[in-house]
C-alpha cells in the first residue's frame, strides 16, 4: 500500500468515526435487580425492555431507544443516588420506578427538581403522589403511578375478611417499613369502621427470621384472635406462614396481605405452607385481563425462561404510556413530556388508564388471590 493510499484510508476511517451517530433516547428502569426484591425487579426491567423493543421494530420514533436499568437495591438512600444518576444522564426522558414505596418518595424528590417524570408500576403508598401537595415540594407535579393505592388496597382487605370470611377479631402485624406500615394501618381503619375488632397489634423488623414467641403470644391471646393481616413484603410473609403452620395456626386462623407478598418468591420461602393464605394485588393479574393477552404470548416469547411476574404488566404498561407521551411532546423533551402525561389516556394492557391530579390512576380495582403451592399460583377469589 503507497503512502498516499494509507492516508486516504485513514482520513475515510476517521471521517466515519467521527460521523453522525444514531441518537438514543432512554427511558430509564429503576427498580431493585439484586437482593431479596431483586427478581421482581429483574421481571419489570423484562417487562421495559419488551416495550421499547417493540418500539423500534415498528420504527416509532426517528431515533432509538433504550431502557437503561438502574439497581436502587430496594433501599432509600440508594434509590437517591440512582436518582441523581438518572437526572444527570441528558438521554433520559422519563423513569419506570421506582418499586418500593420507601424508595419511590424520596427519589421523586430528585426527580421533581430536575424535572423529570417518574411513573411507578408497583409504589402504592398514598404519600408517594401525595407529597407533591406539600409547602417545600421542589417543582412541578410529575409523580404518576399506574397502580391504586394502598387506601384502596387496605380497605379491601378489610372488607373481604368481614364480609367474605366472617372475621370479627384480627391482629395486625407490619415490617415498620412505609408501605406496610401503611398498609396495615388502612387495613385496620376499615375494620373497626366495618365493626371488627383488632386484638393485638405488633411490628417486625425486615430481616428478621423468628417470629415463632410473637406468633406464640397471638395463638395464645384470650381476646381469640381469628387471624392474621401482614404488611409487609414475601420474604418475612413466607417465614409467618412457615412459623404459623409449625405452631398449629392453620385455616380457619387465616393469614392475609398484600401485594408484596403476594409473589412467586413466597413459596420458595415458606413452601406449601404459604397454601391458603390470602393475598390481594392491586388491579388485575395479567392472565385474567384479555386486554393483556397480547402481552403475555409477547412476554413468554421473548423471555421463555423467565417466570412473569406480577407487576410486569404494569411496568409495560408504564414504558408504552411514556412512549405514547414522548409522540404527543414531539419528541423526547422532559417537561413537555410531563405536561402531556398529565393529559394521559391510554387504552392498553390495563385497560384505559387516567391519572387525577395528584398523578394516581382512577383505576381502584382490587383483586384478592389464595396461594396454591402445588401448582406455584395465586388464585383469585371471587
Amino acid at each position: 500500500m503507497t503512502f498516499r493510499r494509507a492516508l486516504v484510508l485513514a482520513a475515510v476511517v476517521l471521517a466515519a468515526a467521527c460521523g453522525p451517530k444514531e441518537k438514543t433516547v432512554r427511558i430509564a428502569v429503576a427498580v431493585p435487580l439484586t437482593g431479596d426484591m431483586g427478581t421482581e425487579g429483574q421481571g419489570l426491567r423484562r417487562a421495559v425492555e419488551l416495550a421499547v423493543e417493540e418500539a423500534n421494530a415498528a420504527k416509532r420514533f426517528p431515533y432509538k431507544l433504550e431502557a437503561a436499568p438502574y439497581d436502587d437495591r430496594a433501599d432509600p438512600k440508594e434509590a437517591v443516588n440512582v436518582a441523581n444518576l438518572v437526572v444527570s444522564d441528558p438521554r433520559v426522558v422519563a423513569v419506570v420506578g421506582h418499586y418500593n414505596s420507601g424508595c419511590a418518595t424520596p427519589a421523586a424528590k430528585v426527580y421533581a427538581r430536575a424535572p423529570i417524570a417518574m411513573v411507578s408500576p408497583a409504589a402504592t403508598n398514598p404519600e408517594v403522589t401525595a407529597q407533591q401537595n406539600s409547602k417545600d415540594w421542589m417543582g412541578p407535579r410529575m409523580v404518576f403511578r399506574v397502580v391504586p393505592t394502598d387506601d384502596v388496597q387496605g380497605s379491601y382487605a378489610a372488607t373481604f375478611a368481614l364480609k367474605k370470611l366472617g372475621k370479627k377479631r384480627m391482629t395486625i402485624l407490619h415490617d415498620k417499613s412505609p408501605y406496610g406500615q401503611g398498609l396495615a394501618e388502612e387495613f385496620k381503619k376499615a375494620f373497626l369502621a366495618g365493626g371488627g375488632k383488632i386484638v393485638s397489634e405488633d411490628g417486625v423488623s425486615v430481616g428478621d427470621k423468628d417470629f415463632k414467641a410473637l406468633l406464640t403470644k397471638i395463638r395464645n391471646d384470650p381476646a381469640k384472635p381469628e387471624g392474621v393481616y401482614f404488611g409487609g413484603l414475601y420474604t418475612e410473609a413466607g417465614l409467618l406462614l412457615k412459623q404459623m403452620r409449625e405452631l398449629g395456626m392453620k385455616p380457619p386462623f387465616d393469614f392475609i396481605s398484600g401485594d408484596g407478598s403476594m409473589t412467586f418468591g413466597l413459596f420458595d420461602v415458606a413452601g406449601d405452607s404459604a397454601d391458603g393464605a390470602y393475598l390481594s394485588i392491586v388491579g388485575v393479574p395479567a392472565d385474567e385481563l384479555p386486554s393483556a393477552k397480547k402481552f403475555v404470548e409477547a412476554y413468554k416469547a421473548r423471555f421463555p425462561n423467565d417466570e412473569r411476574k406480577p407487576f410486569d404488566h404494569f411496568g409495560y404498561e408504564a414504558a408504552n404510556i411514556i412512549m405514547a407521551a414522548i409522540e404527543r411532546a414531539g419528541g423526547p423533551d422532559r417537561e413537555k413530556v410531563i405536561a402531556e402525561l398529565k393529559k394521559t389516556k391510554h387504552e392498553g394492557v390495563l385497560g384505559t388508564t387516567v391519572f387525577d391530579d395528584k398523578g394516581d390512576t382512577t383505576s381502584k380495582i382490587v383483586t384478592m388471590t389464595r396461594a396454591a403451592s402445588k401448582k406455584r399460583a395465586f388464585d383469585s377469589v371471587r
